[in-house]
């Protein structure tokens, strides 16, 4: 993805790094961070710029992608999920604040934080008192049970994580409320309701992630009388501060406010401006023009400015007092699908690592502003991460064409092949880097046919296996990030055979290790993250000794936001500028 979440610890890391992170055509140095509080480079990675309690406006937000859904059950990319913080709250949310503390989870919906019992297989909360759904219907220890058991239906609403399915159908195999036979379609046995404030989530093991699962918006709750299934990501119903007016697909959104909701149950969200809208658009060099003119205020899909907008501001002191340049916690990468013939053969994925070029594949991203080269598949600050864990060598930067030619022999085609790359067309660096492993594969005698597809069509065009292999899609280009801040959050839908899915999958290279999955079992019951984390370490290794993904860099994103903007800040468990504080400056 697209999504997904990066954590404290990546962005702390990412914190530190952007500072001695020069940009490019600057010294980088003379003003970041500097004024904490007012505009400076880097200074939203640091800390708040320009804070702010002043009310009304219209925040424009505009992106060349769509968003994937608004339904919270089914969104899966990151910006989308930043979005959502306006319109969606669950029982748990990361804090609103810079640094360390935006990685805490806090109650949101919830009383306070969980209460464990049955050694930590038992969680239970209460539900504050005067929570309202956007109607003015309070909301009830039901409508999050029915909202958690619509993540169940993939056959309807397929697309976002699926953690929560693994976690507590418990064998029972449960369809979702859709073809839940319970009267109530309350049929979800592990998930309890005692009374309308409180909620009992019983595990059958103790699993020390399972906060952060409540966390993401597919835990968010949903009245049952106004779900209407697969077309409710068109109206989903608002608990935040900012309602859904309009959307229309591959156009946009309006968000206005919700009268329902009580700034006094809220200590996460400001709902600052009166309004606030979203535009997708076909040209992002011309939302880069806008952007800089100040007819609009973010550029809110995080992946950061094209190459003329960043120039332009690199040049530029003033400009660049409103821009940063953050890890975003992302992993860059080309995947190659093992479905998908000749990439069944270990060998045949070792000639396509060798034989590409990772400076041209940083230069084809934006350069060092981009990100640092890509070693593995698990980024810093990710417990169990090892930055410079290297084993095929392309932190070196260069093609190892001597070697690829060898795993082409090795693989029985010492020829070459052919192969198609499938790339979203709206990503211009995604389509730049495809290009850059076409001509380095052509050296040798590896043909390739790059695919551009619509981007928002992601879910059904490369996340199905079976249209994967229809089109013969032997490389994926796709980006990641953690959906929470440990190594299953990063790694496990990618990699675990479990998370396979018919639709949406993230798991392009379609590895189903049994030694894999049960590595990240055994990681689950570790008592804490720091014991979890050597887990992580090893199935990083597994993955990467198989050749089943060619990293491209650890990503960063040169951002620019209007210096109208109040309350700016990169949120830590999203990498991203936080909308819910986000304001307007009173004239």
């Amino acid at each position: 993805m697209i999504r997904r979440k990066q954590a404290f610890a990546i962005t702390a890391v990412i914190a530190a790094l952007s500072l001695t992170a020069a940009c490019g055509g600057s010294d980088g140095k003379k003003d970041e961070g500097k004024g904490a509080g007012g505009a400076a480079f880097n200074a939203a990675t640091t800390g708040m710029v320009n804070p702010s309690d002043a009310k009304g406006g219209e925040l424009k937000l505009w992106s060349p992608q769509d968003v994937d859904y608004l339904d919270p059950a089914r969104a899966y990319y990151g910006f989308v999920w930043d979005i959502q913080r306006l319109y969606v709250r669950q029982l748990l949310a990361y804090d609103s604040k810079p640094g360390k503390d935006g990685s805490k989870l806090v109650p949101d919906l919830a009383e306070g934080l969980p209460v464990l019992s049955n050694e930590g297989k038992t969680y239970t909360l209460k539900i504050k008192d005067g929570v309202k759904f956007e109607d003015g219907t309070p909301i009830t220890s039901k409508d999050f049970k029915y909202g958690i058991e619509r993540v169940f239906a993939q056959d309807v609403l397929s697309g976002g994580p699926t953690y929560l399915i693994d976690l507590l159908d418990q064998g029972q195999k449960y369809p979702g409320p859709y073809k839940d036979t319970d009267a109530n379609k309350m049929g979800l046995k592990s998930v309890e309701t005692p009374d309308e404030k409180t909620i009992v989530f019983n595990l059958a093991s103790a699993n020390s992630d399972f906060s952060y699962l409540l966390a993401m918006p597919s835990s968010s709750p949903v009245p049952a009388a106004k779900d209407t299934g697969a077309t409710y990501t068109n109206k989903p119903v608002s608990t935040g501060p900012y309602k859904v007016e309009s959307f229309t697909a591959s156009k946009g959104a309006t968000f206005v406010r919700n009268e329902n909701w009580d700034p006094k149950t809220d200590t996460i969200r400001k709902g600052l401006p009166d309004k606030v809208s979203f535009t997708v658009t076909t040209n992002p060099d011309d939302m880069d023009a806008r952007l800089l003119s100040g007819d609009i205020d973010l550029a809110i899909d995080g992946t950061g400015m094209q190459q003329a907008g960043k120039n332009k501001v690199l040049k530029d002191e003033n400009l660049k007092k409103n821009a940063d340049n953050p890890f975003t916690g992302y992993i860059r990468y080309f995947a190659f699908p093992t479905t998908v013939a000749p990439f069944d053969n270990v060998e045949c994925r070792k000639a396509v690592i060798y034989a590409a070029d990772p400076k041209s594949l940083q230069t084809a991203r934006g350069g060092p502003t981009s990100g640092d080269l890509g070693a593995n598949m698990l980024p810093p600050g990710i417990p169990g991460s090892d930055k410079s864990y290297d084993p095929w060598n392309l932190t070196k930067g260069e093609p190892q064409e001597a070697k690829a030619k060898e795993a082409l022999k090795a693989c029985g085609k010492p020829d070459g092949f052919e192969t198609t790359i499938a790339v979203r067309n709206n990503r211009a660096p995604e389509v730049k880097t495809a290009e850059s492993l076409q001509a380095s594969l052509a050296k040798v005698g590896i043909k390739v046919t790059i695919d551009q597809y619509d981007g928002k069509l992601s879910s059904s065009v490369i996340g199905s296996p079976e249209n994967v292999k229809k089109k013969g899609y032997g490389i994926i280009v796709m980006g990641w990030g953690a959906d929470y801040n440990s190594g299953s959050g990063f790694l496990q839908p990618l990699v675990d055979g479990k998370f396979i899915q018919p639709n949406g999958n993230n798991n392009y290279t379609e590895i189903n290790d049994p030694e894999i999955n049960e590595l990240f079992k055994t990681a689950a019951a570790a008592a804490t993250p720091e014991a979890a984390a050597p887990f992580y370490t090893d199935i990083n290794k597994k993955v990467m000794e198989k050749a089943l993904y060619l990293p491209i860099n650890f990503d960063k994103a040169f951002v620019y936001h209007n210096p109208r903007l109040t309350n700016v800040y990169f949120n830590d468990s999203m990498g991203k500028i936080d909308l819910a504080t986000v304001g307007i400056a009173a004239k």
